[in-house]
């Protein structure tokens, strides 16, 4: 795997943050890391979600991204167990699966005219019996911190919303969020494959917003614009994009400061 630095991936076995309730978050450097992160995103996509895969995956829920992909985990540090994982795919490694993995669901052509360096995550996932604020802010602050270490300039990425009700969740989480939380005209994203047309969404009953997209909101990032429907993870994905410059100001320093290790994290290191 082609790598920006000769530091190798020494830095990355190290903890980035340990928290009071035992959650440490690190980067996946060996088979059977990486293997534990494959297997909860299939407990996640396939067992919660009903996602459709190819026939002998044993129990692993992965694909050709994988191999040039960082995964980043949390472990509950009492069992060792990995309750949170994502991954990253950085510009450069992009370069050697054909694109970022957010191409096969939106037209990105906006991506190259963004300055700097371009980040993306997905296959973000957290356990069933761990889904809150903390396990999710652990999560964060190794993304945080590869990001501004490495200077990343702009974070990209889906958030999954279920189809189980034909779209309409999606579509009233996207038309709640309105204009203020929209990016500009020029660095929005067209879906390839749009939700199935349907009347406007009325009624007071506000359909339950993702935490991770919560969370995302809440660091500054900007929706793309329409979703995505993903058939094969019956879902629909809202396309995230995030600044470094607009992360919000006390989240930054929550991340940053509280959880910094000595060490740098250097990106696109050999990690499969």
């Amino acid at each position: 795997m082609a790598a920006d630095k000769a530091n190798g991936p020494k830095s990355m076995k190290d903890p980035i943050g340990k928290d009071a309730a035992g959650l440490v978050v690190t980067f996946a450097t060996t088979p059977a890391e990486r293997e534990a992160c494959y297997r909860l995103r299939y407990r996640v996509f396939v067992e919660e979600m009903g996602a459709q895969i190819p026939a002998g995956h044993g129990g692993l829920e992965r694909d050709r991204f994988d191999a040039h992909c960082h995964h980043l985990m949390v472990r509950d540090s009492q069992t060792g167990m990995v309750i949170a994982c994502t991954r990253i795919l950085t510009d450069t490694q992009a370069r050697l699966t054909g694109g970022f993995y957010s191409e096969q669901e939106f037209d990105l052509a906006m991506v190259g005219g963004l300055p700097g360096r371009v980040m993306e995550i997905g296959r973000t996932c957290v356990d069933r019996d761990w889904r809150n604020g903390g396990t999710i802010a652990m999560l964060w602050s190794g993304l945080a911190r590869f990001m501004e270490d490495n200077r990343f300039g702009h974070l990209i990425g889906c958030v999954s919303v279920s189809m189980a009700d034909g779209g309409v969740a999606a579509q009233r989480i996207v038309a709640d969020l309105g204009d203020r939380h929209l990016a500009d005209e020029g660095r929005r994203v067209t879906p390839r494959q749009p939700l199935p047309a349907m009347e406007p969404v009325g009624g007071d009953e506000r359909p339950r917003m993702p935490p991770l997209l919560k969370a995302y909101l809440r660091l500054g990032a900007k929706l793309g614009g329409a979703p995505c429907w993903d058939r094969e993870f019956g879902c629909a994905d809202l396309f995230i994009l995030l600044e470094r410059r607009d992360l919000t100001g006390r989240y930054l320093r929550h991340f940053l400061e509280r959880r910094r290790p000595a060490a740098p994290m250097t990106p696109d290191c050999a990690t499969a």
